[in-house]
């Protein structure tokens, strides 16, 4: 490395250093907001925990939800008929191309719109959680499932079970 590079770089390492040292120390980050030893942090602090108990709840049941939707989805992208493998490329792309907040902002504001009914916040959480991961959940298991050899396939074949069967006994465990 010649002289002059040296010199480049340990000015651009310096510069580097001096604009990195000043970020640190002049920004309040606001801490009195949640702290526990005021009263109105206090608060503050019961109602952020408040929430935690709806968090989880909201979690596991679009957890449970997504996972039988996408084993719903997932199954006919495996079909052997065109029309429902296209049907679940359908919803696979368009539901993991729709991000979640827009997908929260639509079934929230545009869903009662459409439909004409009444949705309270946790349900319509709820629901586009469940269809958009459900998406994503229904790759996985399709995945899953093209990961089984075919061999698999032909024993189940061969020992006279229908798909249903054969999915549910045989290639579905082992995905």
């Amino acid at each position: 490395m010649t002289l002059t590079k040296r010199w480049i770089l340990i000015a651009f390492a310096l510069l580097a250093l001096i604009g990195l040292s000043g970020c640190g120390g002049t920004y309040n980050w606001g801490w009195h907001v949640i702290l526990p030893t005021t009263p109105a942090g206090r608060n503050n602090l019961l109602f952020l925990l408040g929430g935690f108990g709806y968090t989880i709840a909201l979690s596991l049941i679009a957890f449970v939800i997504s996972i039988i939707l996408g084993l719903a989805v997932a199954l006919p992208g495996l079909s052997q008929k065109r029309w429902a493998r296209a049907c679940n490329r359908i919803y696979v792309e368009l539901f993991r191309a729709i991000p979640l907040l827009v997908l929260l902002l639509w079934v929230y504001y545009g869903l009662p719109v459409v439909l004409n009914i009444n949705l309270d916040p946790f349900t319509a959480s709820v629901i586009a959680l469940a269809v958009g991961e459900s998406a994503f959940q229904a790759e996985i298991f399709r995945a899953g499932v093209q990961s089984i050899e075919r061999g698999q396939h032909e024993a189940a074949d061969a020992l006279g079970l229908g798909y249903l069967n054969k999915m549910r006994y045989i290639i579905l465990p082992q995905a």
